[in-house]
C-alpha cells in the first residue's frame, strides 16, 4: 500500500476527489447530524457511518426507522437505493480482477458514486494496472476521509446544532449538487427526471414507498434506453 501511495496516480486520484470534497463533506455532515436526531444515539450512529458508508441509503432508511416501519421495508428500500453498486462493481471488475479477494472486498466497500465516475472518466478502458489501481486508491481513500470526518463531526455536534439551521435543506442541496455531477449522458438525465416524477406521483404511499417506486421507474427507463441504444448500433 505504501508503494501505491507513492505512485503519481495516487496523488492524481486524491486531487480529483479533493475538487468535489466540499459537496461530499456537506452531505456527510448532514447525514451524521440526521442519524443522531433520528434517535440512533452516538454509538450506533458511529457504527452506521463506518459500516454502511452509503449516504443515500442512510438518509432513506432513517425516516423509516423513526416511524417504526417494518424491518423488511427498510431493508428493501436500502437495497433498492444501492442497486447501482451492482452495476458499478460489474464495470470495475476488469480493472481489479487481478487483486487478492481481500483487496477487492475493500475496494467494494470504498467504492462510491463519485469514486466510480471519476475513475471511469480517467480510465475508460483497462490498461495500466499499476496506474489505475493507484488512482483508485488515492481517489477512494480521499473520498472516505471527506465523508467520514464530517459525518463523525456531525454525530459529535448533533446535540448542540439547532434544528432551525435547516440541515435537511442543506442535505437536499448537497444531494442535488452530487446528483448533477453524476448526470453524464442523456439516459442518466431522463432517468433522473422519471425518478423525480414518479416520486411526486407516488408521494402519498405509506412508509415512504415512493422512494422505491422512483428507483424502480428510473432503473427500468435507464435499462430500456441502454438496450435501445445498443440495438441501434
Amino acid at each position: 500500500m505504501r508503494a501505491l501511495a507513492a505512485h503519481p496516480a495516487f496523488r492524481a486520484g486524491a486531487k480529483d476527489m479533493g475538487a468535489v470534497a466540499l459537496g461530499v463533506g456537506a452531505w456527510g455532515l448532514v447525514t451524521g447530524v440526521a442519524m443522531v436526531k433520528a434517535g440512533l444515539g452516538v454509538p450506533l450512529s458511529i457504527l452506521m457511518s463506518l459500516t454502511v458508508y452509503a449516504g443515500s441509503a442512510q438518509l432513506a432508511a432513517l425516516p423509516l426507522m423513526m416511524v417504526g416501519t417494518p424491518l423488511w421495508v427498510i431493508w428493501a428500500t436500502a437495497v433498492c437505493v444501492n442497486l447501482r453498486f451492482v452495476i458499478f462493481s460489474a464495470q470495475l471488475r476488469p480493472y481489479f480482477v487481478h487483486l487478492p479477494r481481500g483487496r477487492r472486498l475493500l475496494a467494494g466497500y470504498l467504492t462510491a458514486d463519485l469514486t466510480y465516475v471519476l475513475f471511469l472518466k480517467r480510465h475508460p478502458q483497462p490498461g495500466d494496472r499499476d496506474g489505475h489501481t493507484a488512482y483508485f486508491w488515492g481517489n477512494a481513500v480521499t473520498n472516505w476521509l471527506c465523508w467520514q470526518v464530517p459525518s463523525l463531526a456531525g454525530i459529535a455536534l448533533a446535540n448542540v446544532i439547532p434544528a432551525h439551521w435547516g440541515l435537511g435543506f442543506a442535505g437536499v442541496l448537497a444531494l442535488l449538487g452530487l446528483g448533477y455531477s453524476l448526470t453524464s449522458d442523456r439516459a442518466t438525465a431522463v432517468s433522473a427526471v422519471v425518478a423525480g416524477t414518479a416520486a411526486v406521483a407516488a408521494f402519498s404511499l405509506p412508509f415512504r414507498l415512493y422512494i422505491v417506486v422512483a428507483i424502480a421507474a428510473a432503473v427500468c427507463v435507464g435499462l430500456l434506453m441502454d438496450r435501445t441504444r445498443e440495438a441501434a448500433r
